[in-house]
């Protein structure tokens, strides 16, 4: 009976939304977004706290210490399924410490270059990597991020050797590619839109199986030559284990209500997104499916953190 009045009386106090990168990368868009309409359905503050750190695992680790009372929540993205194959040491199980609320959205991945950069396609890129082994720089959101071991493929699929320059977040390795401190970076739709639609970035493919609707210029990293690759992005809402069905079927509710809001749609597709809103179940089917994955593609690549 105490649960049920404490689940029935839920939420009464600000939930902390943790975002394990920094301020203005992929996860963190796609949080802020979705926390600013919970607010609004919930009745009280959902503030997103950003704890980059460890490639993701500082934030994430302290998410799944914190109580199971609905009122810390994570937003992981792809690192979440990669760290456990990649990282030596992971201070949480990636499943068993938490349970999935839902799936904020789908999305993938932009190729980009810094316009210095005397490639147009990718490619081109590829043999100006070829030509030049080991002097062009790659930046990525951290050791172990999808930006990371999305570029270890390519590389391996490609035959190139880039130097990889790992960042805090998407926001920090955008601006870096933009300054010229790096070469090429791939980053979430999300993070980077405004600088490629802007020509301050060029986005010379995308790294999912289809074209964005919003700019089909672009061409897709596979119809590029690279036949097979394939990388797709997604964020998820996380709580601690041990949080009760009632408190993770509310969120549930709300997150799925708040992500296919008309406004909040035509935000995510401005951004090459995709609402998804699954139940916690799909969610976790989902989650696990692609731990399986990345564990392939790190044993199969020879991946390492650093």
């Amino acid at each position: 009976m105490a649960l049920d009045a404490g689940a029935q009386a839920y939420p009464n106090r600000v939930i902390r939304m943790i975002v394990p990168f920094s301020i203005g990368g992929g996860t963190d868009v796609t949080a802020r977004i979705v926390s600013q309409k919970l607010s609004e359905y919930l009745g009280v503050s959902v503030i997103v706290d950003n704890l980059p750190g460890a490639g993701a695992m500082m934030g994430t680790e302290l998410a799944a210490k914190a109580a199971p009372d609905g009122y810390t929540l994570i937003t992981v993205a792809g690192e979440h399924s990669i760290n456990p194959s990649l990282q030596t040491k992971v201070p949480y199980d990636a499943v068993r410490d938490f349970a999935p609320v839902s799936q904020l959205i789908s999305g993938q991945y932009f190729l980009s270059t810094h316009p210095s950069v005397p490639v147009k396609s990718v490619k081109e890129f590829i043999a100006l990597a070829k030509s030049r082994p080991g002097q062009l720089a790659y930046g990525s959101t951290g050791n172990g991020s999808l930006t990371h071991i999305g570029n270890v493929l390519l590389q391996d699929m490609t035959g190139t050797k880039l130097v990889h320059v790992p960042y805090k977040g998407g926001g920090p390795a955008a601006i870096a590619l933009m300054s010229g401190e790096i070469d090429i970076l791939i980053s979430a739709t999300s993070a980077v839109m405004t600088q490629v639609k802007s020509g301050r970035l060029r986005a010379i493919a995308v790294t999912g199986r289809k074209r964005l609707p919003d700019l089909p210029q672009i061409p897709t990293i596979a119809e590029s030559g690279v036949r097979g690759y394939e990388v797709t992005g997604w964020y998820m809402v996380l709580a601690p284990a041990g949080t009760p069905r009632e408190i993770i079927d509310k969120l549930h509710t709300e997150i799925a209500r708040a992500v296919h809001d008309p406004a909040v749609k035509e935000r995510f597709a401005s951004l090459g997104t995709e609402p998804v809103g699954s139940s916690p179940e799909e969610a976790g089917a989902f989650l696990r499916a692609e731990i399986e994955k990345w564990t392939r593609v790190v044993k199969a690549s020879g991946a390492r953190p650093g």
